[in-house]
């Protein structure tokens, strides 16, 4: 497993959800509460909705499409309407960095040409 840098730690303030790129081709939605840093996947397991446009509350991870709700450490749904887990990657944090744990086949593995499809539509906006 190898680290990768995300965000400086002033980037994700306690209680909320943004959204990163590792490698420029793994999406992620980066999460802090009660200090603890989390990264999941940035895609809802119900419809594909992104994450990072949701926010953190006390039980977890809430989708903003149909409020699925998600544990920040197992990724389990808490509250329907979606049935499957998120994925959760391993994180640290450290010197005012916060870190994502990801192996090789990750890279190819997640949504790799989501970004590029996001910038390609946004250009010149």
């Amino acid at each position: 497993m190898e680290y990768y840098r995300l965000a400086r730690s002033g980037q994700v303030p306690d209680g909320v959800v943004r959204r990163f790129f590792v490698q420029d081709d793994v999406e992620v939605a980066v999460s802090r509460w009660e200090g603890e840093v989390y990264v999941t996947t940035n895609y809802c397991t119900h419809l594909d909705c992104l994450l990072s446009s949701g926010k953190v509350i006390d039980d977890g991870l809430l989708c903003s499409c149909h409020n699925s709700v998600f544990d920040l450490e197992t990724g389990e749904p808490i509250t329907p309407p979606a049935t499957k887990p998120i994925r959760v990657y391993p994180s640290k944090e450290e010197n005012g960095e916060i870190f994502v744990g990801l192996e090789p086949d990750d890279l190819a593995r997640e949504r790799p040409m989501r970004r590029k499809t996001f910038e390609a539509k946004h250009q010149g906006s």
